[in-house]
């Protein structure tokens, strides 16, 4: 009988166990586990709009497909800073992220255009605008230069107001105020349209800057300036409910290659969702956050709608048609805002 070397023992040890495994692929696969890895910079706490939509999508996959897909979660920039987690989704070492929309408009510039003020008037808004031709085609655009896809759009924690020292209720009271805004274009226009006197600073220096009187105040969202304790500094709100931003939720290529075909239709059920249940509970810290901020001693102005007729008048003449002449192809998209509007 002639022997076998160790080489060809291995060699059909293997080809037999093949074997036994493609008579039983159910079980091969039922010993594989899916691990998304899911980036965000915010904590994970439960005043925190990312974690809040994370636990949601948690709770729906284990109800529809149990241990079979899992989220490892790293909140608080774990893996890095929101610009460089963006290069990570696209080359598949992190699958998926949760952040604001900002950061992917230095991927694909159109999503600058959800920065504008005035654009949107809500959430429900914003809402319907995005899961319509709007959505679809900014993630069309985000999808070919990056190979990143946009799986849904949720809310922040209400819409960003301006917060002052010193009373401000009306258009011509915000002429002159030096105003803490984001370094973005989108935000130092607005505000420059609107009178006041835009300075980027650090959102980490905003607290001493509002304190020493480097800035008259800032544009932030109710829940923001609460958790910040930035009502501490400043105790005045004019409720210009500019920006309505929303929320992304991105998985990349790669990433969404790693679930079966058979798993999609339950995974997207999931992220939808997830998404339907974030908003309402964000529409609800939203206005707790306002309550919250009354009760510590803010005073809060609603803007007039004779106010914000005028600005966003003064924005669709001179930022949004800037904007779209810049880039074309959001055109019709500002149309497409305009009509959900109805």
């Amino acid at each position: 009988m002639p022997s076998i070397s160790r080489r060809q023992f291995v060699q059909a040890g293997a080809a037999a166990s093949g074997a036994v495994l493609a008579g039983f692929p159910a079980l091969g696969r039922a010993q594989a586990v899916i691990a998304l890895r899911f980036s965000s910079s915010m904590l994970a706490d439960d005043n925190a709009a990312h974690y809040v939509w994370y636990q949601r999508l948690q709770s729906n996959l284990q109800a529809a497909v149990g241990d079979k897909i899992r989220l490892d979660y790293f909140p608080n920039n774990q893996l890095g800073k929101e610009s460089d987690v963006v290069q990570q989704v696209k080359v598949g070492s992190v699958d998926m992220m949760v952040s604001g929309s900002s950061i992917f408009a230095t991927v694909s510039p159109e999503l600058g255009m959800l920065d504008l003020g005035y654009l949107f008037d809500s959430y429900a808004h914003a809402g319907k605008a995005l899961e319509g031709p709007v959505g679809s085609t900014l993630n069309d655009m985000l999808e070919k230069r990056s190979g990143i896809t946009i799986m849904t759009w949720a809310s922040h924690f209400g819409a960003r107001s301006v917060y002052t020292k010193a009373p401000v209720r009306s258009l011509p009271e915000i002429k002159g105020v030096k105003l803490r805004v984001l370094p973005t274009p989108a935000f130092i226009e607005t505000f420059k349209l609107m009178g006041a006197i835009p300075t980027p600073i650090p959102f980490g220096e905003l607290y001493m800057a509002a304190q020493t009187g480097v800035v008259d105040g800032f544009e932030h969202d109710a829940a923001t300036v609460l958790a910040s304790k930035l009502n501490e500094v400043v105790k005045s709100c004019w409720l210009t409910e500019h920006l309505f931003s929303p929320m992304v939720v991105v998985i990349g290529k790669r990433g969404m290659d790693k679930i079966p075909a058979e798993l999609r239709p339950a995974f997207l059920k999931a992220v939808n969702d997830a998404t339907l249940q974030q908003r309402a509970i964000a529409d609800d810290k939203g206005k707790a956050a306002v309550e919250e901020l009354k009760r510590k001693g803010m005073t809060f102005f609603p803007m007039s709608a004779t106010d914000r007729s005028t600005v966003r008048k003064e924005m669709e003449a001179n930022l949004w048609s800037g904007f779209a002449k810049q880039y074309p192809a959001t055109a019709p998209l500002f149309a497409a805002v305009g009509a959900a509007r109805a």
